[in-house]
């Protein structure tokens, strides 16, 4: 029996649904209980011809040049499960399970591709387009977790989204298809969702599925239909009615709500998984106003706080998001892999778990705590409206330590 694939999340919306010509952007990333998510930012780059970038499992020819990407990805890892890029592009995968089985040689993961996608796409389509090239080239495969035990593989989908547009990309192997979404509320999760209306494709696909005896060609060409296992073509989608509901005023708070939602499954914490990490975006659709991507860094974005983060030069680093290096004494990267598991935790989780353990053993301090850091967001929350409503331009020197400061903001309160 193949392993159900962990319950993630996306969802974009556009206006009409959104407020004030804003496209907004989240994901809850669910993975292993115990998997450490950091946040990390590279800038922009050159690269010597015939160079060479070294993913999760391979290593691929790199490109003359690269976008400043900021990321949350489980640390053992290259890739990163949800991201944005310097141009407004955000994109976040899924790992689904469909009727091919996911390959346990290694290759690309869906991860890599997250941040292949975005380090090579100025617009979504860019992304997209990257994405299924090296799909192409490279395939995809290897484990998904940092398991040393067993392999655990899947198919990938992915949400990408710039200031204009949507795709919605679903592979199996190196086939796929996409549709584009410029309105309305969409959400993907871990399992198929394409059905018939479909904007772009692998050239094969309909010979390939034809071969294989999944689709006769006589009637209506539906993805999740021919992909799916079967009985696992169901409507997932429990945020996006809370979303819909909000009626054209989607704005990053309305996002970070639904993505708290335990009761809707959508905020994950099960026996296997949890939600380790969570990213809500904001791109408003006039390019003179910047986008703003807030991140947790932590688990459990009901007990976690949305930090925000601009592009700008020289932004400043945060290490205290991110995970110790091991380099190349890391289990990862050693064969056989993951023969033992380091500690990645960095020092917003370690404080985290602290105050995880507070709310459990202590209810009225932990509750006091959650308020003030509940207070911190909001005032978050309410600057980055203030940037996004006002009409002389973003002076960079004013938000160039803005994440950093709210980590250390945070980090305070927890002493």
């Amino acid at each position: 029996r193949m392993a159900a694939a962990p319950p993630s999340y996306c969802f974009v919306a556009f206006p009409p649904c959104s407020k004030d010509g804003l496209v907004v952007f989240g994901k809850n990333s669910a993975r292993p209980r115990d998997e450490v998510q950091e946040v990390v930012y590279f800038a922009a780059a050159a690269h010597d011809p015939g160079s060479k970038v070294e993913c999760t499992y391979i290593e691929i020819e790199q490109v003359p040049k690269t976008h400043a990407v900021v990321l949350s990805k489980p640390s053992w890892l290259w890739g990163a499960e949800m991201g944005a890029n310097e141009h407004g592009v955000c994109v976040a995968n899924e790992a689904v399970v469909t009727r091919e089985p996911a390959s346990e040689s290694e290759a690309l993961l869906g991860m890599d591709l997250v941040r292949l996608g975005l380090e090579r796409g100025a617009t979504a389509k860019e992304a997209l387009d990257v994405i299924v090239a090296l799909l192409e080239e490279h395939g995809q495969g290897g484990n998904y977790y940092e398991d040393g035990s067993s392999c655990h593989t899947f198919q990938s989908a992915f949400l990408i989204v710039d200031r204009n547009e949507a795709w919605i990309l679903e592979t199996s192997g190196k086939y796929w298809a996409a549709e584009k979404i410029t309105e309305g509320v969409k959400c993907i999760c871990n399992q198929l969702s394409l059905t018939t209306k479909i904007d772009a494709e692998h050239p094969e696909l309909r010979n390939y599925v034809r071969s294989q005896g999944w689709w006769n060609g006589d009637s209506d060409f539906n993805f999740s239909e021919v992909f799916s296992i079967a009985d696992d073509h169901l409507a997932c989608c429990s945020g996006r009615e809370s979303l819909e509901k909000q009626g054209g005023d989607v704005s990053a708070q309305a996002m970070i709500d639904v993505l708290r939602d335990k009761d809707s499954g959508v905020c994950v914490d099960s026996e296997s998984f949890l939600t380790t990490a969570s990213i809500v975006s904001v791109l408003p659709q006039d390019p003179s106003f910047p986008c703003v991507h807030y991140f947790t860094g932590t688990p459990d974005p009901s007990r976690s706080i949305f930090k925000p983060f601009i592009f700008v030069d020289d932004v400043k680093l945060v290490p205290k998001v991110q995970s110790p290096s091991f380099g190349n004494d890391d289990p990862a990267k050693k064969i056989p892999r993951f023969q033992e598991k380091p500690d990645r935790r960095h020092e917003l989780y370690k404080a985290h778990e602290w105050a995880r353990s507070l709310l459990e053993n202590d209810q009225d301090k932990g509750q006091k705590l959650m308020r003030i850091m509940l207070d911190l967001e909001k005032q978050g929350l309410e600057a980055m409206e203030d940037i996004l409503t006002r009409t002389e331009v973003l002076d960079p020197a004013e938000v160039v330590d803005l994440f950093y400061d709210c980590v250390d903001t945070e980090l305070k309160f927890f002493k």
